[in-house]
């Protein structure tokens, strides 16, 4: 209940408010009119005393009094008139003030607002804060002031800071940060931005500093590199910051994101776009091959360990297969494997599941027959493929 008598209240005083000068404009108007008239009264009593004393003329008192009339005139029979049409305009204002905006606004609050909320201090809204970044950086900011020495904090509202455009605490925070914790890439990058944004994008003498203390802590740290070709471009010095550029581009993957903005200033200070040289594909790991840890370990197991140790990883290359059978080496690694192993039966139902796969008749087939015969596996296939080249033979 007393929410709404504090509406209420709150209502009445800014419809007063709004009500004021409606009130005591008319009266000021009003206030205005009479004293032009008596200002004119005065100007005609005036006349007739410079007549009587013979300073004018009688057509000089006649010509006066009539102009002074005619105003006079003027003053007094517009001020009905407009009165009339001020006071109709003045009536229809407050009664849109004092009855029809309390009801738009009350009809807002109740479709939008929350009435039926509990009132929640700030204390309530710091211990719960849920979602609401204000009052999350509120609640920081109280704990920081609580234990200024908290570098972690720091740390967590220096970006914060700077993504909101609170510069000047961004960069006390920063270096809050720095001093605490000590300097890293991300934190002397972030300090260096700020001073940046501060002085309008000018890479300045501190921020230079701080970009050339994080590239002392990562060499390849792009974001720091750029900034300082900046610098160079900005410092009047072309020839320096195009190199500076060019060799960042040079060293930067080709689908990096930066790499247009650089080759965009490559061009403003006289140079050519520099496209980096295509990445070698990566190649994949060898499909259930041993590893370098692998081979290491094999050498500390026992003879029966190192055994069950390669057959594990067989019957692991034989699943793989099993799920994608159109990799090629991998049969031929599993045919060898089998064969090493001396499972002579393995070994051909390798065979012929990677026939099944990659046909006799084409190459990668014949070179899986051809392993067969290397490695004394009999297969069907290879039995059948000899008959056929016998029978050639005999026809020729």
């Amino acid at each position: 209940m007393l929410f709404w008598i504090l509406v209420a209240f709150l209502t009445a005083a800014v419809a007063a408010i709004l009500l004021y000068p409606l009130l005591h404009g008319g009266k000021a108007v009003e206030d205005t009119r009479a004293g032009e008239a008596a200002v004119y009264r005065d100007q005609l009593r005036e006349l007739d005393r410079d007549l009587s004393g013979g300073l004018i003329s009688a057509d000089e008192a006649d010509y006066a009094r009539a102009e002074i009339g005619r105003r006079l005139i003027a003053v007094s029979g517009a001020a009905p008139a407009e009165k009339r049409g001020s006071a109709r305009h003045h009536h229809l204002t407050e009664a849109f003030i004092v009855l029809l905006l309390p009801v738009i606004g009350l009809c807002l609050y109740i479709n939008t607002g929350r009435p039926d909320l509990p009132s929640q201090p700030l204390e309530a809204r710091l211990a719960n804060p849920g979602n609401d970044m204000a009052v999350l950086v509120a609640k920081a900011e109280r704990h920081l002031a609580q234990n200024p020495d908290d570098g972690k904090g720091w740390d967590v509202l220096a970006p914060i800071y700077f993504g909101t455009m609170r510069l000047s605490d961004a960069e006390t925070a920063y270096r809050n940060a720095i001093r605490l914790l000590g300097p890293s890439p991300a934190r002397l990058d972030g300090l260096a931005e700020t001073l940046m944004a501060i002085s309008e994008g000018v890479v300045t003498d501190d921020a230079r500093r701080a970009l050339e203390q994080s590239l002392t802590l990562e060499p390849n740290n792009p974001r720091a590199r750029f900034y300082i070709a900046l610098s160079l471009e900005q410092a009047g010095k072309p020839d320096e910051a195009r190199e500076a550029f060019e060799a960042l581009a040079k060293q930067s993957p080709a689908d990096a994101p930066w790499l247009p903005l650089v080759n965009e200033h490559i061009a403003r200070n006289g140079g050519m776009a520099v496209t980096p040289p295509a990445q070698p594909a990566a190649q994949p790991p060898a499909l259930g091959g041993p590893t370098e840890q692998d081979v290491a370990a094999a050498d500390t197991m026992s003879t029966g360990d190192r055994q069950q140790m390669i057959r594990s990883m067989v019957e692991g290359l034989d699943a793989k297969l099993s799920a994608d059978p159109n990799n090629f080496e991998g049969w031929m690694r599993l045919i060898r494997s089998y064969a090493v192993l001396d499972d002579k039966d393995r070994a051909a139902t390798a065979v012929k599941r990677g026939i099944a796969a990659f046909p006799a008749s084409g190459d990668q087939g014949r070179q899986l027959l051809a392993l067969a015969r290397e490695l004394g596996i009999a297969t069907e296939e290879s039995g059948a493929t000899e008959g056929s080249v016998a029978t050639e033979g005999k026809s020729k």
